[in-house]
C-alpha cells in the first residue's frame, strides 16, 4: 500500500505531501501526517521601519513599524526583490536567521512602543507571511492583547480558510495585485489571479481593517494602459463601490532576481497612475 499523503490548505498548489516532504512554497511540509509550518518563528529579516515603507500611505502615517520576515513564498516571480528569503528552504540561510517566540516578538515590540521609538506594532512582511500563517496569528494575538497593531503584507494567494484564520488579528493590509490577467499569473508568477481577487474582495469588506494594494509594473507583463484601467475599475467596485477609496500604490520594477528587462519607464508610471485616477480617488507612485 502506498504512503497516504497530506494535502496543504494554504494556496491554489494544494500540495499533496509525503511523509517529510515540503511543498512549492519551500515553508511548510508534512511532519507526523500533519502540515505544518516549517518556517515557524524563524526570522531572517527584523527592522523598524516607516509605515510608508509596506508600503501604507493612510494608515498611522508618520509613525514606524516593527517588520518581521522568515522565508518561503509560494509564488515564483522572476523579479523578486527578496528572493534570497523568499525562494530559499531555509538551510542556506539558517547561519543569517534566528528563532524567536511570538512572546518575544511582541515584547520587543512594545519594548520599541515604550521606549521611544515610535514603533506601533508589528508587520509581517519581506517574505510570503502566510506560508507561515500560524506565527502570523498567534504573534498577532498577543500584538493586539498588549495594545499595539498588525500589518500584513502579503501577496494574497492564500485560501479564504487562511484568511479567516488570521483577518480578526490585522488592522491593515497591503496586498500586491501583481496583474489583472489570468494567463500572466498562471504562467508568469505561477499563481492564481482569482484566488487573489478573492482574498482582496474579503478583505475590503472587514470594517476593522484598511486595505491598501499595490502593483508593481514590470514592462510587456502587466503595463498596457487597458490592464490598468480594468484593474482599477475593479477595485473601484469592491465593497458595493465603496472600493473607490481603497488606496492603489503603482511602483517602478528594476531587474532583479531573474528578470532582465530594463527598469520602467517613468512616464509610463505616471501615465498609468492616472488612468487608474479616473477610478480611484488614492493613487500613489512608488520607486521612481
Amino acid at each position: 500500500m502506498s504512503e497516504e499523503k497530506v494535502t496543504c490548505n494554504v494556496c491554489h498548489a494544494h500540495c499533496a505531501l509525503s511523509e517529510g516532504q515540503t511543498g512549492r512554497c519551500m515553508a511548510r511540509w508534512n511532519n507526523g501526517g500533519k502540515i505544518k509550518a516549517k518556517n515557524y518563528g524563524v526570522i531572517t529579516s527584523l527592522a523598524l521601519d516607516p509605515i510608508e515603507k509596506k508600503p501604507l500611505a493612510r494608515f498611522f502615517p508618520g509613525t514606524r513599524i516593527l517588520s518581521v520576515g522568515s522565508y518561503g513564498c509560494n509564488l515564483q516571480c522572476p523579479f523578486c526583490q527578496n528572493y534570497e528569503i523568499s525562494r530559499s528552504d531555509g538551510e542556506a540561510i539558517h547561519i543569517q536567521s534566528e528563532t524567536m517566540s511570538p512572546e518575544e516578538l511582541c515584547s520587543l515590540a512594545a519594548e520599541l512602543k515604550n521606549n521611544g521609538r515610535g514603533n506601533i506594532g508589528v508587520a509581517f512582511t519581506y517574505n510570503e507571511p502566510l506560508v507561515g500563517w500560524e506565527f502570523v496569528r498567534d504573534t498577532a494575538k498577543l500584538v493586539h492583547a498588549a495594545g499595539m497593531k498588525n500589518v500584513l503584507v502579503s501577496n494574497g494567494n492564500a485560501s479564504q480558510e487562511i484568511l479567516a484564520e488570521i483577518l480578526p488579528y490585522i488592522d491593515a493590509m497591503n496586498i500586491d495585485l501583481k496583474s489583472f490577467d489570468g494567463n500572466c499569473y498562471k504562467d508568469y508568477l505561477k499563481g492564481d489571479l482569482d484566488m487573489v481577487k478573492a482574498f482582496i474582495s474579503t478583505a475590503s469588506r472587514a470594517e476593522h481593517c484598511d486595505l491598501e494594494i499595490t502593483s508593481l509594473i514590470v514592462p510587456g507583463h502587466n503595463d498596457s494602459p487597458e490592464e490598468m484601467r480594468d484593474l482599477s475599475s475593479w477595485i473601484a467596485a469592491l465593497d458595493d463601490g465603496r472600493g473607490i477609496e481603497i488606496p492603489l500604490h503603482i511602483t517602478r520594477y528594476f531587474p532583479r532576481y531573474r528578470e532582465s528587462a530594463p527598469a520602467t519607464d517613468i512616464a509610463l508610471i505616471h501615465r498609468l497612475a492616472a488612468i487608474a485616477k479616473e477610478n480611484l480617488h488614492h493613487v500613489y507612485i512608488g520607486n521612481c
